[in-house]
C-alpha cells in the first residue's frame, strides 16, 4: 500500500502556491438528503479530524511554470467519497478551468460514491462526465494522479477518464474496492501497476519525480506551442505548421533494385524508431495503452518538444503491430487533434499481427479505425516510413499527401516472399517479384504515394526537414 498523504499535502508536494476557487454554498436537510442517522455527526467528525468541510479541495497553482486547476481528495473525509457537496465542488472546479482555459489535474483518492447519499451520491459520477466532456470538448487537457486508493466511481470517472493516467506506485487501483471485489480475486490485480499493464494508465511515477513528470505533461499539452494564438470556436490554439521531417539517420544512397529496398529495411543495422525519436526531441513522454486491455510495445506514441513546440508522435518499431498498437495510435492522434498539436507518425513495420489472439482482439477493427482517426483528423500529420512498409498495416499509420521516406525503406502491397507465393512462383523468382511490386522509396515517388524530399526530384528519397 502507498502512503497516504492528506489532500493538502498532496498538493504541496506538486506546488507552493496553491489557491482554493470559491466553492458553492448547499443547504441540505438535518443527516443529508436520506436522513441517515448519524449522517452530519460523521461529517463533523471527518471534518474535525482532517480539517476539511468536505472530501475533495480545489483549486489553482503553478506546477513547473504551469498554471492549472487541481482538485485533490482528502481520503481521511469519508473515505474521500462522493456526495451532492462533492459534485459541487467538482462541477465549480471544472467550471472554472473552462473559463480561465486551464488544464485540469485531479489527484484521485477516493472510495467510491457515498452510501449515506444513496442513489443522490452515484448520480454525482454523471454530474462529473458531463463537466469532463464539457472540458474536453472546450480542448484542455486533463491529467490525473492516481493516489491510493482510487476505487469506484472516482475511477471510472475522474481517473480512467482522463487524457494521461499517472499512478503512485503501491496504489490500489480498480473498479472494485478492496471490501467488495469477490473473495479469491487476485489482489495484485487492483494495482497501479497492474492497471499500466493492462493499457488503463499511462506510467506509474514516484512521489519524488510527480512534481517533475506532471510538469512536464502540463507543459507538452497545455503550452504546445510556446505562445498565445487565435482559439478555434471549440477553445483549441490549434498548430497547422506541420511537423518538421526528421533527417534520415545513417542511410546512403538508394537502393539499386526492390530486392535490395527489402534487404535494407529489414537489415538489423539500420536506424529504428527509438533513435529518430532520440535525435529529433529534446524532451518527451509516453502515452501507454489502449484502454481496451492491451499495450503493444512496438508502437511508441507520446507527445515530445522539437524546436520550442510539442509534436505528438506515433512511432512503429519494426515489429508486427498489434491491436492495442494500433489503438493506442488511434488513442493518440484524437487527443492531438483536440488540443490542436501536430502528429508526427514513422512507419515501420512487417505488417499488422496476424495470429489468432490478434483477430480474437480485433484486429481488422482496429486498423480501420486508426484509418478513420488519421483520415479524419483536423491537425497535420506528417510521416516517414523509416523501414519497411508492410502492407495495410503500414498504410493506416501514414497521412495521405504528407508521407516522406528514408532511402532504408520500402513500402508494398504485400512482401514480396508472399507475392511470389500467391503468384506461384519459385523461390528463386522472389527477388525479380520485388521489382515488379515497385516498392524502392524512388518508385514510390514516381507513382505519388510518398511525397517527393524537395518538391519534384524522384530520384532522392531523403526526406528534407519542413520550413
Amino acid at each position: 500500500m502507498a502512503e497516504r498523504l492528506s489532500a493538502r499535502e498532496t498538493v504541496a508536494l506538486l506546488a507552493d502556491d496553491f489557491r482554493e476557487i470559491p466553492y458553492p454554498e448547499r443547504q441540505s436537510k438535518p443527516d443529508g438528503p436520506l436522513s441517515w442517522q448519524g449522517y452530519d455527526a460523521s461529517r463533523a467528525r471527518a471534518a474535525e479530524r482532517t480539517g476539511e468541510q468536505e472530501s475533495v479541495v480545489c483549486g489553482t497553482a503553478h506546477v513547473e511554470g504551469t498554471r492549472a486547476v487541481l482538485i485533490a481528495f482528502e481520503f481521511g473525509f469519508l473515505g474521500g467519497s462522493l456526495g451532492e457537496r462533492t459534485g459541487d465542488r467538482l462541477e465549480a472546479a471544472y467550471t472554472y478551468a473552462r473559463k480561465h482555459r486551464l488544464p485540469v489535474v485531479p489527484l484521485v483518492a477516493t472510495g467510491g460514491s457515498r452510501m449515506q447519499e444513496g442513489m443522490l451520491a452515484l448520480s454525482q459520477l454523471q454530474r462529473v462526465a458531463r463537466q469532463s466532456a464539457l472540458t474536453r470538448a472546450a480542448g484542455l487537457p486533463h491529467i490525473a494522479v492516481l493516489r491510493d486508493p482510487t476505487t469506484g466511481g472516482g475511477w471510472a470517472t475522474l481517473g480512467a477518464g482522463a487524457d494521461v493516467v499517472l499512478a503512485l506506485p503501491g496504489a490500489q487501483v480498480g473498479f472494485a474496492g478492496s471490501r467488495v471485489r469477490p473473495a479469491d480475486a487476485d489482489p495484485t490485480a487492483y494495482t497501479a501497476q497492474a492497471q499500466v499493464a493492462a493499457g488503463a494508465a499511462d506510467a506509474v511515477v514516484r512521489p519524488r519525480d510527480l512534481r517533475e513528470t506532471l510538469g512536464l505533461w502540463l507543459r507538452l499539452l497545455a503550452r504546445p506551442s510556446g505562445k498565445t494564438g487565435d482559439e478555434t470556436a471549440d477553445g483549441r490554439t490549434p498548430d497547422t505548421a506541420p511537423a518538421p521531417v526528421p533527417a534520415p539517420l545513417g542511410t546512403a544512397g538508394l537502393p539499386a533494385t526492390g530486392w535490395d529496398a527489402v534487404r535494407r529495411a529489414r537489415s538489423p543495422q539500420r536506424p529504428r524508431a527509438q533513435a529518430y525519436l532520440d535525435a529529433y526531441f529534446t524532451h518527451r513522454a509516453a502515452v501507454s495503452g489502449d484502454r481496451c486491455g492491451g499495450t503493444d510495445p512496438g508502437m511508441l506514441c507520446g507527445f515530445g518538444e522539437h524546436g520550442g513546440r510539442t509534436v505528438a508522435y506515433a512511432a512503429q518499431t519494426g515489429t508486427a503491430t498489434r491491436p492495442a498498437g494500433y489503438r493506442t495510435a488511434t488513442r493518440l492522434i484524437r487527443l492531438a487533434d483536440r488540443l490542436g498539436i501536430p502528429v508526427l507518425t514513422l512507419v515501420d513495420t512487417p505488417g499488422a499481427a496476424n495470429d489468432a489472439e490478434a483477430e480474437h482482439q480485433g484486429v481488422g477493427a482496429a486498423i480501420a479505425d486508426l484509418f478513420t482517426a488519421v483520415a479524419s483528423a483536423r491537425t497535420p500529420i506528417t510521416s516517414l516510413l523509416i523501414g519497411e512498409g508492410g502492407s495495410g498495416g503500414a498504410l493506416a499509420l501514414a497521412a495521405p499527401g504528407n508521407t516522406y521516406a528514408t532511402p532504408d525503406s520500402y513500402f508494398s502491397v504485400i512482401a514480396p516472399e508472399l507475392a511470389a507465393a500467391i503468384l506461384k512462383r519459385a523461390p528463386e523468382e522472389v527477388e525479380a517479384t520485388a521489382d515488379q511490386l515497385r516498392i524502392r522509396p524512388q518508385d514510390l515517388v514516381e507513382l505519388g504515394v510518398i511525397s517527393p524530399p524537395d518538391g519534384g526530384n524522384p530520384h532522392s528519397a531523403a526526406p528534407r526537414p519542413a520550413p
